[in-house]
């Protein structure tokens, strides 16, 4: 599942650049997450980086958007075929 920013966030700027498939973007408010962008870090490292930094942990998952770790995997395929 991919995760989301709840109404906690401070704009710290610290989660976005962590972001390798580059799904979190400055909402109106605050920070949001893609969720069709979003992998949890899935192939690329084994924790997502932005639950990793971030200082008022305000980074759970979206349970909007539940995805297995296969759904996640082909996902980050897709998306790093994308850019290559």
């Amino acid at each position: 599942m991919a995760l989301k920013i709840t109404d906690e966030c401070i704009n710290c700027d610290i989660c976005e650049p962590e972001c390798p498939n580059e799904a979190i973007y400055q909402g109106e408010v605050i920070y949001e997450i893609d969720p069709f962008r979003c992998t949890e870090c899935v192939g690329h490292f084994d924790e997502p980086q932005c639950q990793q930094v971030c200082p008022v942990e305000c980074i759970p998952l979206d349970l909007d958007n539940i995805e297995s770790k296969e759904e996640l995997m082909e996902k980050y395929h897709q998306l790093t075929a994308e850019t290559t």
